[in-house]
């Protein structure tokens, strides 16, 4: 029988370390932790992800500001923003929710974010300390990621790691995260074009798949007693539900989960973790400031 990895009930005993951390600071008449976020157009799955991350700084005592840009606004409006974000010392930690419209270079704004208050970890300042094992804002879901397998005390030693997908924001960092001192795991990235893709996710022991593509893993690429967990988070029709649509992950979970030791569901399991990295990279912000 597997065991579910709940990253509701983790994220939320995070929440709590970090209400409890907050009513410290309270009660030493120091700053509450401020985190600000720009949402640009109209994206259904980033004004859900947003609006989350404005509840969670409310449920943990953070101040919280959200900026709602229109799709079609100008790239240089944008960076005028970030650049005011970067010198408002009241802002500790702050985020530009992706994917942006493709007139907006991701990277340029990524770029002009002050890595001191990059929330989202994404800055290649934080990417490269990240690399050499130095202090500094981990991305959110790799951060995630890591605290999960911690807190179920899931072995990595010597284990043989595979992870689905080579994007900047999950895959590679994770991979990186996984193989370093500590985790101690041997990790094989592999992508779509990666020969004898399904024989090489056989062997793994823990695999992340991290792809975006609805139900990919499939029963027979898994082997007995791995640990699965799923990033994939993929809006997919669905008009049985109310909204008609519904979230589904990048494992085919039905199937797959009886095979596994440890599992992840979608949703409820990485995304409510990537929520609650952003408080503690934010908390980490507004404290190396004391």
């Amino acid at each position: 029988m597997y065991t579910l990895i709940d990253g509701k009930k983790i994220a939320s005993e995070i929440k709590k370390e970090i209400t409890d951390e907050v009513e410290k600071l309270k009660s030493e008449g120091k700053k509450v932790p401020h985190l600000a976020a720009i949402l640009v157009g109209n994206d259904g799955s980033s004004q859900t992800y947003v609006a989350n991350k404005v509840k969670d700084c409310n449920e943990v005592g953070f101040r919280s500001t959200l900026i709602r840009f229109e799709e079609d606004i100008h790239e240089s409006v944008l960076l005028d923003k970030i650049s005011e974000f970067n010198n408002n010392k009241d802002i500790d930690g702050f985020i530009v929710q992706l994917p942006l419209p493709g007139h907006i270079s991701e990277n340029k704004v990524i770029e002009s974010i002050d890595p001191s208050k990059d929330a989202d970890g994404f800055h290649p300042v934080n990417l490269g300390r990240m690399v050499i094992g130095l202090p500094g804002f981990l991305p959110a879901t790799p951060y995630g990621i890591v605290e999960l397998i911690k807190r179920y005390k899931i072995e990595t030693s010597g284990k043989n790691c595979v992870v689905i997908g080579r994007s900047n924001i999950v895959g590679r960092p994770v991979s990186i995260l996984l193989s370093q001192k500590g985790m101690d795991a041997t990790v094989t990235v592999v992508h779509s074009r990666t020969k004898n893709l399904n024989k090489i996710v056989r062997e793994a022991d823990i695999i992340i798949a991290a792809l975006g593509s609805p139900a990919f893993v499939k029963s027979d690429m898994v082997k007995e007693g791995a640990v699965v967990i799923d990033v994939g988070t993929t809006r997919i029709d669905a008009p049985e539900t109310k909204a008609g649509w519904r979230l589904a992950g990048d494992v085919d979970f039905d199937n797959v989960a009886p095979k596994c030791s440890f599992i992840s569901p979608v949703p409820g399991g990485v995304g409510p973790m990537t929520r609650v990295s952003l408080l503690k990279n934010t908390m980490i912000a507004a404290k190396s400031k004391r």
